[in-house]
C-alpha cells in the first residue's frame, strides 16, 4: 500500500511547498490538494489557496511524486475548461497528474460566491456528463458531446496528456458508485477500513452489472491519522473534537494506529492520504509526520 500527503490549501504557498518536499525527500507516494475556495464552516477569515494554481506550482517545483486534485468540484467548474487546463499540468509535472473530481457538495462557498448548488440527482446527472466530456476531450481527436448540461462542436484539446487518470471522488451508493463503475481510473472516498471494505462490496456489485473487472480501478482512502505521544494533552482533545463532529479518526499509539492501518490492503485500498491540516505548524506538523512515518508507514 501506498502513502501519499495531503497538505491543506489553507497553509501559505511557502507551507504547502515546504510539504510537498519533505514528501518528495522521504518517499512518500504522491501530494494531493483539496479543491475548496473556504472553510466548511461559519468562520470566513481562514484563507484558503486555489487547488489547480497550488497544483501547477507543485507540478513545476517537483520531480517524483504524484500529484493531484482532491477533487475538483463540478459545480463550478466547466468540464471542458477542466480538461485543458489538466492536460497543461500534466504537461508541466512530466505525467505525474492525476485528475480527481467529483460532483461538488460544499454548501456554504456556493451560497457566498453565488453558485447554483442543484439538487442531488440533478448534480449527478451533470457530474456523469461531465465524466463523458472530460474523457471526449482528452482521448478523441475532436469531441463532439450533445448532452442535456454540456454541448461540444467539434473541440479541440491539444496536446493531449500521454496517460492522465481519472479519480472519482464518491461515496453514494445507489448512484455515485455507478458512475465510478464507468469512468473511473481510480477511486477516493473517506473512511476506516471497515468503511472501505464495505463500500468496496457496493462498488464490486456496480462493475458487475456493466461487465467491469473492480480490479482495474485504484482505490484510495484517508482518514485523520496521527500517533499520539503518551502525555499529549492537546492530541487527545483534538481528536476528541474531530469524533464529536463525526470525522473518521485513527490516533493513538503507534502500536494501535499500526494495527487499524494494516487492516487497509485487504479492504481493497491501494493508497492511504494523510491530511495534514490539523498536525499544526513548524515543526510540530513534520515532527508528527516523521512520527507516523516511521513507527507506523515505514512498516509497509
Amino acid at each position: 500500500m501506498d502513502f501519499s500527503l495531503w497538505p491543506a490549501a489553507s497553509r501559505t504557498w511557502q507551507e504547502v511547498l515546504e510539504g510537498a518536499e519533505y514528501a518528495e525527500r522521504t518517499g512518500w507516494h504522491g501530494v494531493w490538494i483539496a479543491d475548496h475556495f473556504m472553510q466548511n464552516s461559519d468562520d470566513l477569515s481562514v484563507p484558503v489557496n486555489e487547488c489547480l494554481a497550488l497544483l501547477a506550482g507543485l507540478a513545476a517545483r517537483t520531480e517524483r511524486v504524484r500529484i493531484g486534485s482532491m477533487v475538483l468540484g463540478n459545480t463550478y467548474r466547466h468540464p471542458a475548461v477542466v480538461a485543458n487546463q489538466a492536460a497543461t499540468i500534466d504537461q508541466v509535472s512530466d505525467g505525474r497528474f492525476v485528475l480527481g473530481i467529483g460532483a461538488g457538495w460544499q454548501v456554504n462557498e456556493h451560497e457566498v460566491y453565488g453558485i447554483e448548488l442543484p439538487p442531488v440527482r440533478e448534480r449527478l446527472a451533470r457530474f456523469e456528463e461531465a465524466c463523458q466530456v472530460i474523457k471526449g476531450l482528452l482521448t478523441e481527436e475532436r469531441a463532439t458531446f450533445d448532452g442535456t448540461y454540456y454541448q461540444l462542436a467539434g473541440a479541440p484539446l491539444e496536446p493531449k496528456p500521454a496517460n492522465l487518470p481519472i479519480l472519482i471522488g464518491a461515496a453514494g451508493e445507489k448512484v455515485a458508485l455507478g458512475i465510478v463503475a464507468k469512468y473511473a481510473d481510480e477511486w477516493n472516498h473517506w473512511g476506516k477500513p471497515d468503511l472501505a471494505a464495505h463500500k468496496g462490496e457496493v462498488f464490486a456489485k456496480h462493475c458487475e452489472k456493466i461487465g467491469r473487472d473492480p480490479g482495474t480501478v485504484r482505490r484510495s482512502a484517508q482518514t485523520f491519522l496521527e500517533v499520539v505521544v503518551p502525555g499529549d494533552t492537546e492530541a487527545i482533545e483534538r481528536k476528541e473534537r474531530l469524533e464529536g463532529r463525526g470525522a473518521h479518526v485513527i490516533m493513538g499509539s503507534a502500536q494501535e494506529v499500526l494495527d487499524t492501518v494494516a487492516q487497509y490492503p485487504a479492504a481493497g485500498i491501494d493508497e492511504l492520504l494523510v491530511p495534514d491540516h490539523f498536525l499544526g505548524s513548524g515543526n510540530r506538523r513534520f515532527d508528527a509526520l516523521e512520527r507516523l512515518r516511521e513507527e507506523v508507514l515505514a512498516k509497509f
